[in-house]
């Protein structure tokens, strides 16, 4: 059994495409995603089209979540952007989608932790915006009562695999559209993956075991850094050209 994760494509349709030929060039077929679509100040139209083409299994993401259930004048900056490029039926769409599934009776897959699509599964921020690795503990508890041998989660946009009890193993496979970004919840923070290539995984499961192989793929990502820049996003602009805030 193999197949492909992307997730956190945040409207970045040349990534997207890139990704999606890289794929394809590795023999794979089945494609699972796990969410935050759309939300950014690039193309979120294009990558719905394409998107809703595809017919991927979709989890709902938290920025999937606020375009379906905020009125634009109470949306974030890039949910807002996003929001207006969308068609009513590409919304309609993220209603659908849920907030967790299991692939094929082997794969978990949500956007964030379990019934929290806004807490980070593996990741600790500090009073000081220092980012890093959450005890092992805390990030065990989070499984508790998942039996699948696969766990599949994105939102840090940061590509990880974590090895739980009972020879589980957790994987995040890393942003498509969105190598850095800032947040202020809990404390303000900055995510950089220190690269601008779109990232994903293939996983792959041998006789009873599963790995994961992290990929990176290079599209012209300078592009999607003018355009947000063109669009009064020069940190979306930054963060695409360099995987630094």
């Amino acid at each position: 059994m193999r197949f492909a994760a992307i997730a956190d494509i945040h409207g970045n349709a040349l990534a997207l495409e890139a990704v999606l030929a890289d794929i394809a060039a590795q023999g794979i077929t089945d494609i699972v995603n796990l969410g935050d679509c759309f939300s950014g100040p690039l193309e979120a139209g294009k990558t719905a089209d394409r998107l809703l083409a595809l017919n991927l299994p979709t989890v709902r993401g938290n920025h999937d979540r606020y375009l379906t259930e905020f009125s634009p004048e109470h949306m974030q900056t890039s949910d807002e952007a996003a929001f207006h490029d969308l068609a009513p039926h590409h919304l309609d769409w993220l209603r659908t989608l849920p907030p967790e599934l299991v692939y094929r009776g082997e794969a978990y897959l949500c956007h964030a932790t379990p019934g929290n699509d806004n807490l980070y599964w593996t990741e600790a921020v500090a009073a000081d915006g220092s980012v890093s690795l959450k005890a092992h503990a805390k990030i065990e508890a989070l499984a508790e009562g998942i039996t699948q041998p696969l766990i599949l989660c994105g939102h840090t946009h940061l590509p990880r695999i974590i090895a739980l009890s009972g020879g589980r193993l957790l994987v995040n496979p890393g942003s498509v559209g969105c190598p850095a970004y800032d947040d202020d919840q809990p404390y303000f923070h900055k995510v950089e993956n220190g690269h601008p290539m779109a990232s994903y995984a293939i996983l792959e499961k041998n006789a009873e075991t599963w790995t994961a192989h992290f990929r990176t793929v290079a599209y012209d990502h300078m592009a999607m850094s003018e355009l947000a820049k063109a669009n009064g996003r020069p940190e979306w602009a930054a963060g695409l050209a360099r995987g630094r805030l």
